[in-house]
């Protein structure tokens, strides 16, 4: 059961640089960065915090970007780019960016950030989430158990909603947990691809107008948090109540997020790179999942569309945008 109230795997941030413990590298660290859609926030809130652990830029670590701008067939070429650049580790984002660096080596240790659904085990690449083995660990979502919670809070919201909207770029999303949640409560679901091309989101939202959809459904996706601001604009264009799921999307004015935060899962990334470089076996360091969740609700957005937010829902926020 999630449980946004519990705190993260226990990090304690140390006082001291531990490269000054455990001494200057001979030559910079190279991290490789993958991942299908550039997501600056993601990437700036891991290099700060491997800036906190003491890895200073130029210094400590050289890092190598590279982004598949949302075409995924470009995936393969980056990741054997940046073996053959000869990384020290490769942070993956996201299912795509994983499978494509693991199947691109099998000897360069990768840390996920994050696998956000299923399928982690049946891929062959990580054993057990105790004891993945191999060369792959970091951190995994519980994406389809998220998403179907995040209908369930759309549906708090909206109760009358009949016809719910998803957000998704193609026409293969697959969710139990949000199928489930949509059977018991006798709502229909209608997926609708974001696409390609800078008029796909547009689109997407005719799409969704046509379909008459009561309330949307923004499924977990890199891209929707790089085009938050664009989303939501056009959310309240067509007074459409979302669900998004980082905290920060709703800050933005989206109506309401759940989620956990991104500095916090960055972090974690950034401490098994950290373990990763001073020696530790990837295939040893347990899996983590996070167990902190923020819920934050935009009474701003609300009244903009004429929702009333129950009590209920409002008492239960983290954070409440008013």
């Amino acid at each position: 059961m999630l449980n946004r109230r519990k705190c993260l795997i226990p990090f304690l941030a140390c006082a001291i640089s531990p490269l000054a413990v455990w001494g200057q590298p001979q030559r910079p660290y190279r991290i490789g960065w993958l991942t299908p859609s550039t997501v600056p926030e993601a990437e700036r809130e891991f290099r700060a915090a491997m800036a906190r652990l003491g890895y200073i830029e130029g210094r400590h670590v050289l890092y190598n970007s590279q982004s598949a701008e949302d075409d995924l067939r470009r995936l393969p070429t980056l990741a054997a780019l940046l073996v053959s650049n000869k990384m020290d580790v490769i942070v993956a984002v996201s299912p795509y960016g994983i499978v494509k660096a693991r199947q691109a080596t099998d000897t360069i240790p990768i840390v996920m950030a994050f696998w956000g659904g299923q399928g982690l085990l049946e891929s062959g690449y990580v054993h057990s989430l105790s004891h993945p083995g191999g060369t792959v660990t970091g951190v995994s979502m519980l994406g389809d158990e998220l998403e179907g919670k995040r209908l369930e809070l759309l549906l708090d919201l909206v109760p009358t909603a009949r016809r719910i909207g998803v957000l998704w770029p193609g026409s293969d999303f697959e969710s139990q947990h949000v199928e489930r949640v949509s059977r018991a409560a006798g709502v229909v679901l209608r997926v609708v691809p974001t696409g390609e091309g800078n008029d796909s989101y547009r689109r997407a939202f005719s799409t969704l107008e046509i379909e008459r959809v009561d309330a949307l459904l923004v499924a977990s996706h890199p891209r929707y948090l790089r085009d938050a601001k664009q989303i939501i604009d056009l959310a309240a264009l067509h007074r459409l109540p979302a669900i998004y799921e980082w905290p920060v999307m709703a800050v933005a004015g989206g109506l309401i997020a759940y989620g956990p935060r991104m500095e916090v899962l960055e972090a974690r990334v950034a401490s098994y790179v950290d373990r990763i470089l001073r020696g530790a076996k990837p295939g040893n360091l347990p899996i983590e999942q996070p167990s902190t969740f923020e819920m934050v609700v935009n009474q701003v957005t609300a009244r903009n569309l004429g929702i009333v937010v129950p009590g209920q829902l409002m008492l239960r926020a983290d954070r409440v945008i008013s």
